[in-house]
């Protein structure tokens, strides 16, 4: 029968003593176990689990700016993480295209009610939401398809509002990227409030933030990084986390090609009168403000799976 050994600091010797129960210390700082390849095999599934159990998962705290100038120290208390597909056409193999992964630690203690909103969109569960009212239209065709719309997400209701198959829908670069504008069933429903506040600011490459309220619908901001974030960001939104993985996505998305036609007239375009330059910040999520396909993205970033991890 064949034999192994394994060597483990002090450290991890409760989780030892959980999954072999026998565990002989040789030196001070070094514990060995013996066991046949069988229970080496259930010894380090175990272990493999309790590494990636919250109990042995070490997450940093990150360091911000705040409003005052001074420095904050914001613990990650959660993490989710997104699978985005579109940035690359093919894999590495030419085998069909590529998913790219980011990973965002949530401040649970500086943002509790955002984070848990963020963590409900990013599980298979989802965000309960209810449906818009009705719409009323003078149009009886128009009237048709808001009552469609509106007995779809009756229909659908009491399943939870998830980013599954978003997208990301702006990217101004090196200022903003916007991620989870949900479509289909989802987009007749009420949009959360987020009412959090705190002092931290957008400073660092990779913070992670959501608008003040409930306008912003069901996305969330990435700040790139490679210039100023505006003033208008830090105003409006509230800092609840930051990449901690996949900032090299962050930069991939931060280049994408984008919609810009500077000094349109969009007012005419949308039935106004006057003449207007394309917003410089973007629209917010959920317009319908002809002008606000400023900076969308000219291919489609979808994020085909989400997750707590």
């Amino acid at each position: 029968m064949k034999s192994f050994m394994l060597c483990f600091g002090l450290a991890f010797q409760p989780k030892c003593n959980a999954f072999v129960g026998r565990v002989s210390p040789v030196r001070e700082t070094t514990t060995f176990i013996q066991m046949s390849e069988t229970s080496r095999r259930k010894f380090m599934n175990g272990v493999a689990g309790g590494l990636l159990s919250s109990e042995f998962i070490f997450w940093p705290d990150v360091t911000l700016a705040d409003e005052n100038g001074g420095t904050l120290t914001a613990k990650v208390t959660d993490k989710i993480y997104f699978d985005i597909k579109g940035l690359n056409s093919l894999g590495e193999d030419g085998g069909g295209p590529t998913t790219s992964r980011i990973v965002i630690g949530l401040f649970g203690e500086d943002a509790p009610q955002s984070t848990s909103i963020l963590k409900q969109l990013a599980s298979s569960e989802g965000l309960p939401a209810k449906c818009k009212p009705r719409e009323t239209r003078t149009l009886e065709r128009e009237q048709l398809e808001a009552n469609k719309v509106y007995n779809a997400c009756i229909e659908s209701e009491t399943k939870g509002v998830t980013y599954d198959l978003s997208q990301i829908w702006r990217v101004v670069q090196n200022q903003r990227i916007d991620v989870g504008s949900v479509s289909g069933k989802y987009i007749a429903r009420e949009y959360p409030t987020f009412d959090d506040m705190n002092s931290l600011r957008h400073d660092i490459p990779g913070t992670v933030s959501v608008r003040r309220g409930n306008d912003g619908g069901f996305g969330f901001v990435i700040f790139p990084g490679g210039g100023e974030p505006t003033s208008d960001l830090n105003s409006s939104n509230v800092v609840v986390g930051r990449v901690l993985e996949g900032m090299d996505v962050v930069q991939q998305l931060n280049e994408v090609p984008v919609v810009q036609s500077a000094k349109v007239n969009y007012k005419v375009l949308a039935g106004g009168d006057q003449l207007r330059a394309a917003p410089s910040r973007a629209c917010r999520y959920g317009t319908g403000n002809l002008y606000c396909n400023e900076f969308k993205p000219l291919k489609k970033l979808l994020i085909t799976k989400t997750g707590v991890v």
